[in-house]
């Protein structure tokens, strides 16, 4: 489909480029897109502004190895970082492998580069070349991260009324999948913080164009919302989980296992309403934040010139499949947002079914500016003019190579293979006729074995040895993976678990 004008765009000058991204926003959370009851007047402000793209994925949907696509162009199996972790070498060996970032990319061919938000380096503060770069994390370490985190800084600067607060994005631990309420004003979160300090990096600058990142925090659990977008949404308006065989919904062992680790392991259908209402309540909240950004852009006089990408990490299982957080092939974890605008070139208001994922968006931005490098992703820009054909298969990954936890995806056409190590096992879906998988094809195993032998072939190619064996790939006998739980707390105030004994609860106010 061509929806794009086939020159440089060189009369008009090289175009400002906005990538805006949320944390954990399920593909399904757009009103214009779909038939949730979610208000986003501004994410419609973009779907009519560009090019929706409705199978778009995140190739290993989790925080960590998402963001690390993002920033190299590359897939997991290049990048190393398969899980909320990085490879041996750490930060630098993944640049090492995978070449300079995308922001250092960009202020090599004359762009000003911003990053606003989170962006969920290893370490926390690691640069990842932008000239101007603010990080908010979601937790402190220490007293030197929190000190060091440009959010929590400005909180004990301007807000220092607030700087009490241990969980400034909320409660974590056993209230990660609790509905709350922000503990902060709206126009103190982290997401107002991370839209001023955006808008004013947008309005200031020099006479080149420039290369925005404006990372969200939310809607990332705890879902806590600030007034009155807490009570915007009735519980009992609310759709519950979508469930499937329990068998077929827990053959990932990941899933029951994350469920217990964030204390999720017994969610009933109330509390996932209430948990689902109180999600809609925090992507409504970021729609007014993405107003705003839009607002400044409509500003400007080359408005019609500014590229704007907007999509997610990962989604969220909202215990659908009866699971809770990501790291999860179904789509509610693995797909995501995915929306492409440029007025000056692109036809607004126009809908795609091909094959995008977050690997591409280092090729978006340095074919808009004139230089592509696509690394491993596709020519997007490209396909949209008709110069470009679209990706015929997509993969995914997660879990290192080699161990138990190592799953696959490969989505093609109508179809989708989830494959395991874990004992070998695999689901197949048609995803066109059953887009909840809620129907695990067993009739057809030349589907499910031509998905698996284009899945060997891709690590044989990539050199992902530890996950093949004989042959074919590795896989292990099946187990269940021993439980525990995540204590999430404010190590910065010397918190890090619940008391041995009630009376032993600690709490030194910030000074």
């Amino acid at each position: 489909m061509d929806v794009m004008t086939d020159d440089s765009g060189a009369g008009a000058g090289r175009p400002n480029i906005l990538f805006v991204m949320t944390d954990q926003q399920r593909f399904d959370t757009i009103r214009a897109l779909s038939n949730s009851p979610v208000e986003t007047p501004n994410l419609d402000r973009l779907v009519e502004r560009g090019v929706s793209f409705t199978n778009g994925y995140s190739t290993c949907p989790v925080c960590v190895p998402a963001r690390y696509t993002i920033r190299s162009g590359s897939e997991p199996t290049r990048t190393g970082v398969f899980s909320n972790g990085v490879p041996p070498g750490g930060h630098d060996a993944v640049r090492e492998r995978c070449g300079p970032w995308l922001a250092e990319t960009m202020s090599g061919l004359g762009y000003r580069t911003f990053g606003v938000g989170k962006f969920h380096t290893m370490p926390w503060n690691a640069p990842v070349g932008f000239e101007t770069q603010l990080h908010s994390e979601e937790m402190y370490a220490d007293p030197e991260a929190r000190a060091g985190d440009a959010y929590a800084a400005w909180i004990a600067r301007e807000h220092p009324e607030f700087n009490w607060i241990e969980a400034l994005m909320g409660e974590r631990s056993e209230m990660y999948y609790m509905p709350q309420m922000s503990p902060l004003p709206a126009e103190a979160t982290v997401e107002s913080w991370a839209t001023d300090r955006a808008v004013e990096l947008i309005e200031s600058g020099d006479d080149r164009p420039w290369f925005g990142f404006v990372s969200y925090i939310g809607p990332h659990p705890p879902f806590a919302p600030p007034l009155p977008y807490n009570r915007m949404y009735d519980p009992d308006r609310m759709p519950s989980p979508v469930v499937g065989d329990a068998e077929i919904d827990h053959l990932d062992q990941h899933i029951p296992w994350m469920n217990h680790m964030i204390f999720a392991e017994d969610v009933d259908d109330l509390r996932a309403r209430s948990l689902k209402a109180r999600y809609y309540g925090e992507i409504s909240y970021i729609d007014a934040c993405i107003g705003r950004l839009l607002d400044a852009i409509e500003r400007r006089p080359d408005a019609d010139n500014t590229v704007i990408c907007f999509y997610a990490d990962h989604g969220d299982m909202l215990g659908d499949h009866r699971g809770w957080q990501k790291e999860s092939f179904f789509e509610a974890s693995a797909r995501v947002p995915f929306l492409v605008s440029w007025p000056a070139r692109i036809t607004g208001g126009t809908r795609d079914d091909a094959l995008v994922c977050l690997t591409d968006l280092f090729g978006i931005a340095t074919t808009a500016a004139g230089a592509q490098e696509l690394r491993q992703g596709t020519d997007v820009l490209g396909y949209l003019t008709g110069n470009a054909a679209p990706r015929e298969r997509l993969f995914g990954y997660h879990g290192n190579p080699g161990t138990l936890r190592f799953k696959a995806m490969v989505r093609e056409g109508r179809y989708k293979l989830i494959w395991m190590a874990n004992g070998g096992r695999r689901l197949l879906f048609d995803v066109a006729s059953d887009p909840d998988e809620l129907c695990a094809i067993d009739d057809r195993p030349d589907v499910a074995d031509r998905l698996q032998a284009a899945l060997l072939a891709q690590l044989e190619a990539e050199g992902v040895t530890a996950a093949l064996a004989d042959g074919g790939l590795r896989t292990f006998e099946y187990e269940v993976w021993p439980l525990g739980r995540a204590y999430q707390f404010d190590r910065s105030r010397g918190v890090t678990g619940f008391p041995g004994e009630p009376a032993d609860v600690h709490y030194e106010p910030a000074g």
